[in-house]
């Protein structure tokens, strides 16, 4: 609707609200390139080392990955696990705050499958 529009059968017009900051925040956050998917494969498989986490994500570079899992870490929603002993071993896993994010991640998949099937 347009500004000044009126509403069908109102007889008012409606004037159009501002974008939220918080949500555009949050959907600039995870629609950034490939962090969708990154969040999708830690949603559904659990804590993953990083050769996993690639493989769930085909097409995405070394760089891109590390540098996706930095932000996703400094943003609370990614945990990175180092687990030492002989071979150094790095694992991620999504903090409870990426956990929250686990119903909206499910509820995108089930429209994109009705709506915007690859």
């Amino acid at each position: 609707m347009e500004r000044g529009e009126r509403r069908a059968g109102t007889g008012t017009a409606v004037e159009p609200r501002h974008v939220c900051p918080d949500f555009h925040g949050a959907v600039e956050l995870i629609g950034r390139r490939w962090t969708g998917a990154v969040l999708y494969a830690l949603a559904d498989a659990g804590p993953l080392r990083f050769a996993e986490l690639k493989d769930c994500v085909p097409g995405m570079s070394d760089r891109l990955l590390s540098a996706r899992l930095k932000e996703l870490e400094s943003e609370g929603l990614v945990r990175r696990e180092v687990q030492d002993g002989p071979g150094v071993r790095v694992s991620y896993e999504l903090t409870p705050k990426g956990e929250s994010l686990k119903p909206v991640i499910g509820a995108l998949k089930d429209w994109a499958e009705r709506w915007h099937p690859a």
